[in-house]
């Protein structure tokens, strides 16, 4: 007996086939991980796809939320498609536009959508709401720059609609999210966020370039005076950012 089991057995071959066995299977799982979202998959009209998935839907895998939020299960307790989207496919087959039905503007669609998330405020790692009013925080004031506070709030049309009274806060990053402006009467009642990357901060006014001043009255609002939700966030972004294509007819024309 001088001749053992390996003598005659190739360890590399055995090496590299296990790799590959290995590695097949890690393809799977990632795959399968990345299937706990957005499964099983929708046609772009919302109907479910004649085609779900090469692989198996991952059975539930269950998380729990900090701060005291719950849990979720995901894929079954992934947050729910939006129902009653006005929007309509241009032609018979998949990959066509989808064009509006109504006022993209109000119904969220295309570059004023929005995604039904959660109607809470995000949190920081304390658990308490991560944008606020400056005016709620006696720690910050403005150092630098122009304090919009006072300024006038123009559209982009030329209205004057209302009139900057806070800016609300990341508190844990330090900057400046929204300014909130109170509409002046002729367009609306109450007050408004408008995110700081909409608008222009000049000498002695504050531009919101996307918006018209028709417009102004219908900005989702945000329910509390002192938090804003993710939801609502969503939505008022959504809002400014479809304005850029929607406000106006002609921004909807190519341009030469």
């Amino acid at each position: 007996m001088t001749e053992t089991f390996f003598g005659e057995f190739d360890l590399a071959s055995l090496s590299i086939w296990l790799f590959w066995i290995f590695f097949a299977g890690l393809i799977i799982y990632i795959q399968r991980e990345n299937m706990r979202e957005g499964y099983p998959l929708e046609d772009d009209e919302g109907k479910k796809s004649s085609n779900p998935a090469m692989w198996p839907i991952p059975s539930d895998k269950t998380f729990k939320l900090p701060h005291g939020r719950g849990e979720v299960s995901v894929p079954s307790g992934q947050a729910p498609e939006r129902d009653g989207i006005a929007m309509k496919r241009s032609g018979p087959g998949n990959g066509y536009p989808l064009e509006p039905t109504g006022d993209p503007m109000l119904d969220g669609v295309g570059p004023a959508s929005w995604a039904p998330r959660k109607d809470w405020p995000e949190l920081d790692g304390h658990g308490h709401p991560k944008i606020i009013p400056m005016a709620a925080k006696d720690a910050f004031s403005v150092k630098a720059g122009r304090d919009p506070r006072g300024l006038p709030v123009m559209s982009g049309d030329g209205e004057v609609v209302g009139r900057v009274t806070d800016m609300w806060i990341d508190e844990p990053e330090q900057l400046v999210r929204y300014l909130e402006y109170t509409l002046d009467p002729k367009w609306g009642t109450g007050n408004r966020l408008v995110p700081l990357t909409m608008a222009r901060i000049g000498k002695d006014k504050v531009t919101v370039r996307s918006l018209y001043g028709k417009h102004f009255g219908t900005v989702p609002q945000h329910a509390s005076a002192t938090q804003v939700t993710v939801l609502e966030e969503d939505k008022i972004c959504g809002y400014y950012g479809g304005g850029t294509l929607y406000a106006d007819a002609k921004r909807q024309e190519t341009l030469l």
